[in-house]
């Protein structure tokens, strides 16, 4: 099939409604989304902990944060995997092959990134404005909540890249979710299997939808930030 002709079938397949293609669309957005709304608020909250605190391992704990960075998705599902399987101390549970597997892969997937993004954006900040809220008498929470609203573009970073590396990850999914149409294919495991079935139409639609996705998300956090400036009368 050429190009042409498969880039014209995914936009009519985008364009039709298809109701197999938004499926595993909305598979993909649900799980993703849950996935980073149980992994945000306890990576942010490590990653202010290691930048803001002095303690015997923290660099050890930095060092393995960002090395999880490079673990390839794939093996995290493997690992997973063998927890999850009959003979795995969490096979009573039952997750393997559902949804449940894929939020809890992702999980995994989505800690490191915005644990290290959030890190990153704490460290830069001046270390004088904790210091000025600790004096004016705030509470360690109020200063944290202080010291990440002042580091929230980071953070908003953070959870923007978590996102990125969570939707677009395969290994993981096709490893614990099995690919299962209806239930547990996602946009990237659907377009593997597409792609080996000679399909190419779906699988170029769906990757549309992925960079569709990445340009709305990182267009919002340059608004954002573009009307920061104009509020501070930085061009």
């Amino acid at each position: 099939m050429a190009l042409s002709d498969a880039l014209r079938d995914a936009l009519i397949l985008l364009l039709s409604g298809d109701a197999a293609l938004w499926q595993i669309i909305w598979v993909s957005l649900k799980t993703t989304l849950l996935a980073l709304l149980l992994a945000t608020p306890p990576a942010i909250v490590f990653g202010y902990a290691l930048a803001s605190t002095r303690f015997p391992g923290r660099r050890v704990l930095i060092w393995l944060a960002q090395a999880a960075l490079s673990i390839p998705t794939v093996l995290i599902g493997l690992l997973l995997y063998l927890m999850l399987s009959r003979q795995g101390p969490m096979g009573h549970l039952h997750w393997l092959f559902s949804q449940t597997a894929i939020i809890a892969g992702q999980c995994l997937i989505a800690i490191p990134v915005l644990l290290a993004f959030t890190l990153a954006a704490v460290q830069a900040l001046d270390p004088r404005l904790a210091e000025t809220a600790i004096s004016l008498g705030a509470s360690r929470w109020r200063v944290m909540l202080t010291v990440l609203h002042e580091a929230r573009f980071g953070v908003m970073a953070a959870v923007i890249n978590g996102f990125g590396r969570v939707i677009s990850e395969v290994g993981c999914a096709m490893m614990v979710g099995g690919n299962i149409e209806g239930a547990t294919r996602t946009i990237t495991t659907a377009i593997a299997l597409e792609t080996s079935k000679g399909e190419f139409a779906q699988g170029i639609a769906l990757g549309l939808v992925l960079i569709l996705f990445a340009l709305l998300i990182n267009a919002g956090l340059l608004l954002v930030q573009g009307d920061l400036r104009a509020a501070r009368g930085v061009s």
